[in-house]
């Protein structure tokens, strides 16, 4: 089990910033803070600046068939101290899940019954997976409902078993009810497991763009089960390496090297390297959000977003016909390409990305690559400004000076892209 910590320090104390400022921090008896601006104030016009922090921690679990009675993974985190009535636990699943694992639901009241102190609220809920489930509003107000017509507060449980754009959604509905039921995170999909699920992300697609409403909520816990890996499609399985690919080129030159060695082990979804790619790629995201020093992305970087602002134009634009590993997997290859064009990265590296991704399975090219408005525009190219706008502030895009070094910068050249998706489509051999 791991933990992930963000903030610290949530005492209080009263600073001087000059003669007309008084901050709240941290360290000085609460009784004088709260005091001593009482105490002063008369008629005056002195900003008084608010200021606290809270600590973020989490849990992140990797165990084997959690729903056996044997498993206490689980029941250790809903049951936590004793209280006076039952723990309410609400259980959401990824109607793909149940197509792989149709006797899960008993398995999981059944799971319930064996920890007292805790109740099912309402019989186990399946949604729609995929990005379906992020496309439709109804969904998050359905969900809404059912957390209150269910009895859920504050001190119960959302569970969530599925692939990340259905944690992305169940994640919101919980984050926005009662101002924030707690979510337990079960993701299912290597996606989820290595990137999505240990995140501080929730939220859906809306006005025809990705993750447009959402929050930053850090979630309960996380429980990554290997044995949800075992029943998942091969495509599935596949789509996830492409954020393994993406973290180990901006953080870690030696992951990237372990993935081409073992690159056909993975393409054949052997289990040992598999769970090593989302346990090694898991703990890099965990760093970055901890350490990276911007959990909830208040400035203009994504530093965990390299080849997605391709990316989620690609999805948008191919109706999200592609996965969103898949289009990871293309962005990846374009603006390493680009990296090469622009001066940043030495000229034969991108083949070496290229040819990794090819051999894990990845086809480089999709028609959405090349689509056009009526003026003959990429479309591909208004990514780059909606990439933008969802931070606000500067444009601010990863891209590569070395494998395993991500550099930041502000500008791309459209020449330049279409140079890449030029080379993408050569290389695809189309």
């Amino acid at each position: 089990m791991f933990r992930t910590y963000a903030g610290i320090n949530p005492e209080f104390k009263l600073r001087r910033l000059n003669k007309n400022k008084i901050a709240w921090g941290n360290a000085v008896p609460r009784e004088t803070a709260i005091a001593l601006p009482l105490l002063e104030s008369k008629n005056d016009d002195r900003l008084f600046l608010q200021r606290f922090s809270l600590a973020y921690e989490f849990s992140v679990s990797f165990t084997r068939d959690a729903f056996s009675t044997d498993n206490r993974t689980l029941a250790d985190l809903i049951l936590g101290p004793k209280r006076d009535a039952a723990t309410r636990v609400s259980v959401i699943l990824d109607e793909g899940v149940l197509r792989e694992m149709p006797d899960l639901k008993r398995r999981i009241a059944a799971y319930v019954d064996t920890c007292p102190g805790a109740i099912l609220a309402g019989p186990v809920e399946t949604i729609v997976g995929g990005e379906a489930a992020k496309n439709d509003p109804k969904l998050l107000t359905d969900l809404q409902r059912r957390f209150v017509d269910n009895g859920l507060d504050r001190h119960s449980y959302v569970v969530c078993i599925g692939g990340g754009a259905v944690l992305d959604l169940v994640g919101y509905a919980a984050a926005t009810t009662h101002r924030g039921i707690r979510h337990i995170r079960v993701p299912t999909t290597v996606l989820a497991q290595n990137d999505s699920g240990v995140g501080v992300k929730n939220g859906i697609n809306a006005f025809g763009m990705k993750n447009m409403l959402g929050t930053f909520v850090p979630p309960h816990a996380v429980i990554n089960d290997s044995a949800f890996i075992d029943v998942l499609p091969g495509r599935d399985k596949r789509a996830g390496m492409a954020e393994a690919v993406k973290v180990a080129l901006i953080r870690d030159r030696a992951f990237f090297e372990w993935l081409e060695e073992k690159a056909e082990a993975l393409a054949l979804f052997a289990s040992e390297p598999l769970e090593k790619l989302i346990r090694h790629c898991a703990l890099l995201h965990m760093r970055q959000i901890a350490h990276g020093g911007d959990p909830f992305e208040r400035g203009s970087v994504r530093p965990l977003d390299f080849g997605h602002w391709a990316a989620h134009k690609l999805e948008v634009l191919s109706d999200y016909a592609l996965r969103h590993g898949e289009a990871v997997a293309i962005g990846i290859a374009l603006d390493t390409r680009y990296s090469v064009l622009a001066g940043l990265l030495p000229a034969g590296e991108d083949l070496r990305v290229a040819r990794l991704l090819v051999r894990l399975g990845f086809e480089l090219w999709h028609e959405a690559c090349d689509a056009r408005d009526d003026t003959g525009a990429l479309k591909l190219l208004k990514g780059l400004e909606e990439f933008r706008e969802h931070l606000g502030g500067d444009l601010t895009i990863t891209l590569l000076e070395a494998l395993g070094v991500g550099v930041e910068v502000h500008s791309m050249d459209p020449e330049l892209i279409g140079q890449s998706l030029e080379w993408l489509r050569r290389e695809a051999g189309i």
